[in-house]
């Protein structure tokens, strides 16, 4: 077997080809059913049929995959060389259901999409400049909030999905309370070769479990096509219009905003200290993607907390075991009959693993913050506020419905609205206060 060479930083180590390709597949298993939900959402908003739907997940895919690749191995100024998951925003589907029903359509999507994109590579200096705005009193703060505002959808995933007949049925929270205690157990007793797939081990077995009790199948696999490339502009060439790039521009701040958050978590966890340049290289990387999803039919891109989560989770730091997790997404992306195997998880499964998943993000966040100094100064009230801020959308997701839909961009995401409200707060605070002094 080989070994793993001591003289490199974690990050950059290689690990052997099995423990390699077993990590890389448990990252996309965690991260598949978000990364295919924006397509599904969209285009079910949008009254696509079901084979443009599916196009638009394979599409979705084979981005996901190289924007990963690009984000983990890097290339010039693009890519963190972080182990960061990419995947489509969540914070673009309000305003992408919007302009796809009630403006210009698919095509209007994808022009604000590629313009937004090329704003952000224009943009990530700029923004790498900001970082002394990011301490770990923010950070600390913003990662917290990542994680108590994934859990929810953890827990949807756990009672069966939204929508489904037997939502919060007992046999739902019966078989993600199985996933559950399979991680656990996993990662509490078996070897530390296996200990570190516990989710992987966990969700195999889960869906094994399940195929008898009607949980799935796997009959109709022979009706997917085996083999599909996305070309570019498949719906047309892209339109420019003003009011959905005004809209998607608020989404790629908002975005920004997450981005930073999750570079920065990664990168402390990792023990690779994140810098103004680096911060950029990895928005550039994000930007660059952003552009690829309007090209080839998909949407803005993003590092999701569910793999930072996993990284943590496992301590398995080396970007090239998400850098393979992206490969295998490409190959998902060309070969839609492997998507369509993934696909039938159970909802329950994932939800077991994920609420273990998104449950370390937030105990990451209370370590940041546990280095905070909280006597005699405002930091208190900064987190306070913050997380109040930050978890409103999650705890009463329709509590925005009547405010613009400019508004709702920024403060139906949680993750947004609490950074917002922490990086603001620790100038007033702190930064203000050493003026005045």
């Amino acid at each position: 077997m080989a070994k793993v060479r001591n003289d490199v930083h974690q990050v950059d180590q290689m690990l052997p080809a099995g423990q390699m390709a077993a990590l890389g597949l448990q990252h996309v298993l965690a991260m598949y059913a978000g990364a295919v939900a924006v397509p599904l959402i969209v285009g079910g908003a949008m009254g696509m049929s079901r084979a443009d739907i599916g196009y638009l997940i394979n599409a979705d895919l084979l981005v996901s995959g190289v924007a990963t690749l690009i984000q983990c191995l890097g290339f010039w100024r693009f890519g963190a060389r972080l182990p960061l998951m990419q995947g489509c925003t969540f914070a673009a589907v309000t305003p992408m259901v919007f302009i796809g029903t009630k403006g210009g359509g698919l095509t209007a999507i994808y022009g604000a999409v590629i313009v937004s994109g090329a704003l952000m590579v224009l943009l990530a200096p700029l923004w790498g400049r900001l970082l002394r705005f990011f301490p770990p009193l923010v950070t600390g703060t913003v990662i917290t909030i990542i994680g108590l505002a994934l859990i929810p959808v953890a827990v949807n995933w756990a009672a069966g999905g939204v929508g489904a007949p037997s939502f919060g049925a007992p046999k739902n929270l019966a078989l993600a309370l199985g996933v559950l205690l399979l991680v656990l157990v996993v990662q509490r007793f078996a070897p530390p070769a296996l200990s570190r797939i516990s989710v992987l081990v966990a969700i195999v077995l889960g869906t094994v479990v399940a195929i008898p009790l009607g949980f799935t199948d796997f009959s109709g696999l022979s009706d997917a096509a085996v083999f599909g490339v996305s070309t570019p502009f498949h719906f047309g060439l892209p339109t420019f219009d003003v009011a959905a790039i005004v809209a998607m521009v608020v989404v790629m701040l908002v975005t920004m905003t997450e981005t930073t958050g999750d570079i920065l978590a990664v990168g402390e966890m990792v023990g690779r200290p994140v810098d103004g340049h680096r911060l950029a290289d990895g928005l550039r990387a994000d930007g660059l993607s952003t552009v690829l999803g309007g090209v080839f039919n998909t949407f803005p891109y993003t590092a999701f907390g569910q793999n930072a989560g996993l990284v943590g989770l496992t301590k398995v730091y080396s970007r090239f075991v998400v850098a393979l997790g992206g490969g295998i997404l490409v190959l998902l992306g060309l070969f839609p009959v492997l998507g369509e195997v993934v696909a039938r998880i159970p909802a329950p499964v994932l939800g077991g693993a994920g609420i273990v998943m998104f449950g370390t993000v937030a105990a990451i966040g209370i370590r940041m913050l546990a280095k905070v100094a909280f006597a005699d100064n405002g930091n208190l009230m900064v987190v306070a506020v913050s997380l109040g801020v930050g978890l409103v959308p999650t705890a009463v997701p329709n509590i925005y419905e009547h405010f613009p839909t400019w508004f709702r961009t920024i403060m139906e995401s949680g993750i947004s609205a609490g950074c917002l409200s922490a990086v603001l707060l620790n100038l007033l605070f702190n930064h203000l206060k050493a003026r005045r002094a």
